[in-house]
């Protein structure tokens, strides 16, 4: 994949903020420095990317607790060094309790569609789902890592244990949910100590949670799932009106599943399948845009945003009628990633003009994780993970420092429809990391959070590098856009003279600051280079891994020409008086130093 002058076609042009990093090692690319610096360390110390991206996942769960943590859930995308996919859904369940009426919803039809009342499905005890991540981590762990769930828990268990410092975005998060947070106790005394949120710079105290990470690297994911931990969860919910039991942890399972593999020019597209949109809808949009020539149409012109809205606005309108959890719905994947099922479309696209708008569909939180990580070998994970909203059901459990999700909100709280709750159902979910390869091999993973934003964000990353052929860091901070059928979400770097002209199409369109969170990717380099990089919507960091071990038999100033020295005799010096031993050096060979030697 070559660079192109992608900017002498573009309706809308940029400069980037950050710098890609690089090496030829690995690289390890996450929403935290710290995150990225514990699967960095994990390669340094000869692991290989499923040791690191698991290493970082759980110091994320320390240092960007507002987004992750060991009781969410989220998906895995892995692929080996021997060329095998896995993808691996460790996404959160609804206990064996619910029932379709436990929530009573706001209102049938807009944005606050999923919303119930007093806020139960996404505040407090009863938005708490049955928690994936642990399972999935330490499964995936086993299954292709090389390192102990001790090594690698260890630097989260650091990181806690002496805390770390409060970044701007941390801050804005918490001034954020700062009305909710002071409902709850646990979760104000780390995040609000002394009754305000923690500022910049601020020391964060996550000692608790180093003991349960402890515990953790101890005892293994049997800690939550069939001991202690779990019982102490379970207990504290059941006397705040919970519903999730310790039968709930011990039949908790993931799901390994099949890949969506799409085409589009020549690549090879590897994303999650349903529960997740993004694999299916990603192939459908990528279908619609390879009858056009996108490079032509120019990046962040009005005519390409007016193809990427309609091609949205197909995949949404079809997101909202087929898909769910398979175990519940029938979802027609092969149908609707085929070039036959949008040909019709495509037929009926005008480049002039806007289609209808469609109904409007659920409206996800936006606050997850994402990292993606890749070693020398081929081993590549792509990796988004959540508690769903910030800071979840803002519930910490007294004593463990653990933050617990409210994926619950994201069920229609609706009796009777697909996406209604019901016991052991995953809900659906946006999640899109991917894996991009050309003739058999690596060319690049992407992945971001973002709720409902996350897929179109990826599929317009995609479009950065195959069509336009940008950098990899431009291809993450290039100005987005967004629309699930009704208004078009434009970020504020695209020009106004390019906004009025869509909306001069029939678009209601919306400017907007930014569309998703913090992007991140690894990119296979031409000449054995893996480079990395995040986008400016987040606290990403990327790492990139050089160097290597001496070359074999080098050694300190050697001798010219020796193969090995060593020290054959000893000789005594007479200097100043005082005597000296000195070593006589040879060469070690199969000769015999005779008597006559000189030294």
């Amino acid at each position: 994949m070559t660079i192109s002058n992608w900017r002498s076609r573009a309706g809308t042009t940029f400069q980037t903020e950050k710098r890609p990093a690089s090496g030829s090692k690995g690289v390890v690319v996450t929403n935290h420095p710290l995150g990225s610096a514990a699967g960095s360390e994990m390669l340094l110390a000869g692991g290989n990317a499923i040791d690191a991206a698991i290493s970082s996942l759980f110091a994320l769960t320390v240092v960007e607790p507002m987004m992750v943590g060991i009781f969410g859930g989220g998906y895995i995308n892995v692929r080996t060094a021997n060329g095998e996919h896995h993808v691996i859904d460790g996404y959160t369940t609804a206990p064996a309790a619910s029932t379709e009426d436990m929530y009573t919803p706001v209102a049938d039809s807009g944005p606050e569609y999923l919303k119930s009342v007093d806020d139960l499905s996404s505040i407090g005890y009863l938005s708490i789902g049955v928690p994936g991540n642990l399972k999935a981590w330490t499964e995936v762990l086993k299954a292709w890592g090389t390192m102990s769930l001790s090594e690698v828990i260890e630097p989260a268990v650091r990181f806690a244990s002496r805390g770390f410092k409060a970044s701007q975005y941390l801050h804005d998060t918490i001034v954020q949910m700062e009305d909710v947070i002071r409902r709850f106790p646990e979760t104000a005394a780390t995040y609000m100590p002394n009754g305000k949120p923690l500022q910049p710079g601020d020391h964060v105290d996550r000692s608790d949670y180093a003991r349960t990470l402890r515990a953790i690297s101890e005892n293994g994911p049997d800690h939550l799932y069939k001991g202690v931990l779990g019982e102490i969860v379970c207990d504290y919910l059941s006397r705040n009106g919970g519903i999730i039991t310790t039968q709930d942890l011990a039949d908790y399972k993931t799901v390994k599943r099949k890949p969506i593999k799409g085409k589009y020019r020549g690549y090879e597209l590897f994303g999650p399948p349903p529960p997740s949109s993004a694999g299916v809808h990603i192939a459908e949009m990528l279908n619609i845009l390879e009858e056009f020539n996108v490079a032509e149409l120019g990046f962040g012109t009005a005519d390409s945003i007016h193809l990427l809205a309609e091609s949205m606005k197909k995949a949404f309108a079809d997101r909202n009628q087929y898909t769910g959890d398979p175990e519940f719905v029938e979802v027609p994947v092969d149908r609707l990633i085929s070039k036959h099922h949008v040909e019709d479309f495509i037929d009926n696209i005008d480049i002039d003009k806007a289609s209808p708008e469609i109904e409007p569909g659920s409206n996800e939180p936006d606050h997850t994780t994402h990292l993606t990580v890749a070693d020398s070998d081929g081993n590549i994970v792509s990796a988004t993970q959540t508690i769903n909203e910030l800071f979840g059901s803002k519930v910490t459990v007294p004593g463990t420092g653990m933050l617990l999700n409210n994926t619950q909100q994201m069920f229609d709280p609706h009796p009777g429809n697909a996406r209604s709750v019901l016991p052991g159902k995953r809900v659906t979910s946006s999640m899109a990391p991917m894996i991009v390869l050309k003739d058999g091999l690596p060319e690049f993973a992407v992945g971001l959070p973002g709720g409902v934003r996350i897929f179109p964000s990826v599929l317009q990353a995609i479009v950065n590098l195959i069509d336009h052929r940008m950098s990899a860091q431009e291809a993450v901070e290039a100005p987005r856009m967004w629309t699930q059928g009704q208004d078009v979400e434009i970020e504020l770097d695209i020009p106004a003279s390019v906004r009025s002209a869509v909306a001069a199409k029939g678009h209601r369109v919306t400017p907007v600051n930014a569309v998703g969170g913090g992007m991140n990717i690894v990119r296979f380099e031409p000449g054995g280079i893996i480079s990395g990089s995040a986008c400016w919507r987040a606290d990403g960091h990327a790492v990139g891994i050089g160097g290597g071990f001496a070359r074999p038999g080098v050694r300190f100033r050697p001798l010219a020409g020796d193969e090995e020295v060593v020290v054959d005799d000893v000789v005594s010096l007479q200097i100043d008086d005082d005597p000296v031993e000195t070593p006589i050096r040879r060469a070690s060979t199969n000769e015999t130093k005779s008597d006559g030697d000189k030294v």
